[in-house]
Parts: C-alpha cells; structure tokens; sequence
C-alpha cells in the first residue's frame, strides 16, 4: 500500500482543478500546469481535494500512484507558492550578469560561458548569488543543475559554482615531506 498515494492533495484557494479523461489541468492567473497520467491511475475531485487511486493491484500501478500523487502536489505547491533554488559563484574572477533572456557567466575560461534563461523562470543575481525562482520544480531544478555544471566546485580551493546550502569536503593540498 502506498503511504504517499494514500494523502489527497489539498488544493489552495485561487487554484482552479480539471480534469479532462487522464489529463488533470490545475490553473491560476494565466499560469496552467497540466499532469499528463498513466492509464494505471485513477483520480477524482472532491470540493477542494484531489485523490489518487491505483487500477488493478499489480506493483507498477502502485508505483505509479504514488508518484503521480507526488507530481500534482508538486504543481500545486508550485501554482501556490512557488520554487526557489540558489547558487553561489566561488573564485577570482568569476562572475554572473543578465543580458535579457541570456545568463552570462565568467568562470575562469577563455570565453564566457552563455546560459539561455528557459520560459518560466525566473533568474536573479546579485554579487556572487544566483537566484532561480519558478512555478515548476524540475525546471527550477534542471536549470539550477545545468548552471552549477559548467563549472562544479573542485575540492581543493572550493572554486566553481555549488548550491548555497551544499557542503564542499575539503581536500589537503600536497604535503611537504
């Protein structure tokens, strides 16, 4: 029995829930996010509740249960209040600007590296700071790894790009013997 499919989903006021045959709609303002689910999933409207069932009792269904569940919550959470991730830039030299929809990075190449801002997102930066901020967790997040993998954080100095809540393991540099 899955722990996670069980939970409904509590939808937020101002989030407005559809469903159209195996596709669940969830709309506010002019932002709509839409959960395309699989024919093993079942799911239902109840005021201001959406639950989740499984279609037969095989293990895939009850794998899929849960994580549907788990992605509409995410796009309600996302519809509500929204996702956040932040980077932070370590090293001499290395910096970060905006240039209308294009991420310009200075990481200590020859050429500066060029990150197109999806649609979306929304990127801030400020100093050594990048901020992403969406209504889509796995945009939010993908971008947020494509940025920090054009330059990781090397574990000798800590230079590169990492999240500001990572923890880098230093390493001792060569020993004098």
């Amino acid at each position: 029995m899955s722990r996670v499919g069980k939970k409904p989903v509590t939808v937020a006021n101002g989030i407005d829930v559809s469903l159209d045959g195996t596709v669940i709609v969830a709309k506010k303002g002019n932002d709509e996010k839409r959960l395309e689910t699989h024919g093993r999933v079942e799911m239902s409207i109840d005021g201001a509740e959406v639950t989740f069932g499984r279609v037969g009792e095989s293990k895939e269904s009850a794998a899929f249960w849960g994580t549907y569940r788990a992605l509409f919550a995410n796009i309600i959470e996302g519809l509500d209040k929204g996702f956040k991730k932040s980077l932070e830039i370590n090293g001499v030299g290395y910096r970060a600007a905006i240039q209308g929809k294009m991420l310009n990075l200075q990481l200590g190449f020859s050429h500066p590296v060029e990150y197109t801002i999806p649609d979306g997102l929304d990127i801030k930066v400020e100093k050594n700071l990048i901020h992403i901020a969406g209504s889509d967790k796995q945009a939010v997040g993908q971008a947020a790894a494509e940025i920090r993998s054009f330059r990781p954080p090397e574990p000798y100095k800590g230079k590169g790009v990492k999240y500001t809540d990572e923890v880098i393991i230093r390493k001792a540099g060569k020993s004098a013997s």
